[in-house]
């Protein structure tokens, strides 16, 4: 398959989510059913997060990198679009627990961010 068709499923993926993210805002109550209506609002906005900047960080890199291989960004880019969307949900758990303060998030942020040279230094021994 050619990266182009990776990035229409992705995109495609991404829509779908955001169309079932909204769908979960209107319908379902958090007052009725809370548990339920909390574990689907947000894997859905995982989901739709990390498509939605998967796709953004991969034509982000396609403009930046102009000769390189697209299907390295490919994986690149979903791996931080995941990161990107982890540390959004982790900050409105803690948002909606009432705990939430800008250390709580900087250490969130600093985790992943330690995360991600973890796994690009691991990219670059390989190559």
């Amino acid at each position: 398959m050619t990266h182009h068709r990776y990035i229409s499923i992705i995109a495609f993926s991404g829509v779908l989510a955001w169309i079932a993210w909204v769908l979960i805002i209107l319908k379902l109550s958090p007052y009725e059913s809370a548990s339920m209506a909390l574990i689907f609002f947000f894997v859905t906005l995982v989901m739709a997060l990390s498509c939605t900047f998967t796709v953004l960080g991969f034509y982000f890199r396609v403009w930046l990198f102009r000769n390189e291989i697209f299907y390295k960004h490919i994986s690149i880019a979903l791996r931080q679009g995941i990161f990107l969307s982890l540390i959004a949900v982790f900050c409105l758990s803690f948002q909606r627990m009432k705990v939430f303060t800008w250390w709580s998030g900087f250490l969130i942020v600093a985790v992943f961010v330690l995360l991600e040279f973890y796994f690009s230094s691991k990219d670059t021994e390989t190559v």
